[in-house]
């Protein structure tokens, strides 16, 4: 089957997805993110075959979330580093650990998170740089943008509806 894609959407998850959209995609940016730069070490934490990792590498690369710089010449190898745009993925994957860790808990987290200075475990909170609130149903909605289609339109306003009515 093959694969749809998003890069003709208005949507910045779709676009966001079209980008890192696969599993094993996440997965690399997780490990470069912790520090892993060399595909053998990328193949022995994932246990991916050389084919699908060399294909992704590459993928997220021609996305611009790695760069690929050459450390030896004989033998020719190069490491994988994390760009702006992938170092700037990593409040996404501090959000997939923190939903995972309480929706989908193993049994002994394999990482943990925590502040440089104290060392103690962080609880993240998503908020509006502006006005603090968390980005919650509580105080944020989404509205359509000025690309929204007739149909997203009708959702959201839908939605909106929904919201007064739970609201008064």
């Amino acid at each position: 089957m093959e694969r749809k894609s998003f890069q003709d959407m208005d949507c910045p998850v779709a676009l966001a997805l079209e980008r890192v959209g696969e599993w094993w995609s996440i997965l690399i940016l997780r490990d470069a993110t912790h520090g892993i730069t060399k595909f053998d070490e990328f193949q022995r934490s994932l246990g991916i075959s050389p084919n699908s990792l060399s294909r992704r590498l590459g993928a997220l690369v021609h996305a611009g979330l790695l760069e690929r710089r050459r450390y030896s010449e004989r033998p020719p190898r190069d490491e994988y580093v994390l760009t702006e745009a992938g170092r700037a993925f990593r409040p996404v994957l501090i959000a997939l650990y923190q939903w995972g860790g309480q929706f989908c808990p193993p049994e002994q987290p394999n990482v943990r998170l925590v502040m440089d200075e104290t060392g103690e475990e962080m609880d993240p909170v998503y908020i509006d740089r502006k006005t603090g609130h968390p980005l919650d149903e509580e105080h944020t909605t989404f509205l359509p943008g000025p690309t929204a289609s007739d149909q997203l339109r009708a959702v959201l306003a839908r939605r909106e509806d929904q919201s007064r009515t739970r609201v008064s």
